[in-house]
């Protein structure tokens, strides 16, 4: 991850040492050579696909953009290309945000999975019916929910969703119930850490995950990337809310190519998607 990057762009070098020295440990080796369980790891993958992201966008020399979006933890990364917080501050609060997550994993364990196929209204109505904890936690296009909760209660939900039509309801491998109830004792820590960091009006609208919509109220920016640890991510009615008031061009930027995938089948043909995944 982002290694060709470091090895060509002084200032991609310099943004990554920073960022072992605020991380307290040489995130770049779990980057460049790490093992895949020790990239998996919350406390390395969140702030690993963070600083892919950002250093990415930052050093590719791109234009500024109209408006920004990121998919949960993207949203970090959205916001300090869109000029909202320091990418220092951005680290920073991933981190915690990460170390948090992880405590929450460890206290209760849970999972999730992807659902496809069914109306999101009924994969809310099944996961109501479910014994346990388990939630709609990313509405990511038409016919594709994942859930989060408990692992036996999201087992339970997938029986359910496939004996109700479902084509497909997987476990994922992740590590937690993240955007679920579980997270809730994150909340704490990390409400201190968003309510002391610099938040400024970006340069352009964020549609942020809790609520689809742009803002660019450093207030509500702060209260919005809170509730996102407990609330779904609304990718769906984002990208269509983003295509409504005037995006026709998608970049993502960072690894891997799912979002690209997403937004092709919210938004249909006409719209230019590309990424850099470098």
């Amino acid at each position: 991850m982002a290694k060709p990057l470091y090895e060509r762009s002084k200032t991609a070098r310099n943004m990554l040492e920073r960022a072992n020295g605020i991380l307290g440990f040489r995130i770049t080796d779990i980057m460049f050579e790490g093992s895949e369980e020790e990239l998996k790891a919350t406390h390395v993958t969140q702030p690993a696909i963070f600083l892919h992201s950002v250093v990415l966008a930052l050093c590719s020399g791109l234009e500024r953009p109209d408006m920004v979006a990121g998919h949960s933890l993207g949203e970090f990364s959205a916001l300090v290309v869109a000029g909202a917080m320091s990418f220092e501050d951005g680290l920073r609060l991933v981190a915690i945000r990460a170390s948090e997550m992880q405590q929450c994993c460890t206290a209760v364990p849970g999972t999730m999975a992807a659902v496809i196929g069914l109306p999101d209204e009924d994969v809310e109505m099944v996961c109501e019916g479910c014994g346990g904890i388990v939630v709609p936690a990313n509405y990511n296009c038409s016919g594709q929910v994942v859930i989060s909760g408990e692992t036996d209660a999201v087992r339970e939900a997938c029986e359910k969703l496939k004996a109700a039509g479902a084509k497909r309801a997987l476990l994922l491998s992740v590590g937690g119930a993240f955007h679920s109830p579980l997270m809730e004792p994150a909340r704490k820590e990390l409400g201190k850490a968003i309510q002391a960091t610099s938040i400024r009006t970006p340069d352009c609208p964020v549609y942020q995950n809790v609520t689809a919509r742009p803002t660019t109220d450093p207030a509500a920016i702060k209260r919005n990337l809170l509730a996102q640890l407990t609330h779904p991510v609304l990718w769906t009615p984002t990208v269509r809310n983003m295509i409504a008031d005037g995006a026709d061009r998608f970049l993502e930027i960072g690894p891997g190519t799912v979002l690209q995938g997403l937004i092709r089948r919210i938004g249909g043909a006409g719209l230019s998607i590309e990424g850099i995944s470098e």
